[in-house]
């Protein structure tokens, strides 16, 4: 298991167990943060203008 993977499945599990566990679309928005294709503040920004929008 790749440093990523085992940073996502961490993530995944601790999520899980306070009964939130990631979807495909938060999955794909922490492996952009880790790449380097986004930062986590952006991802959060994105976030927010989201749910404000409904």
């Amino acid at each position: 298991m790749s440093e990523l993977e085992c940073i996502l499945a961490n993530v995944d599990a601790t999520m899980t167990m306070e009964g939130m566990p990631l979807t495909e679309e938060d999955r794909i928005r922490i492996l952009n943060c880790l790449t380097g294709k986004s930062t986590f503040d952006n991802e959060v920004k994105k976030i927010i203008e989201k749910f404000l929008k409904k």
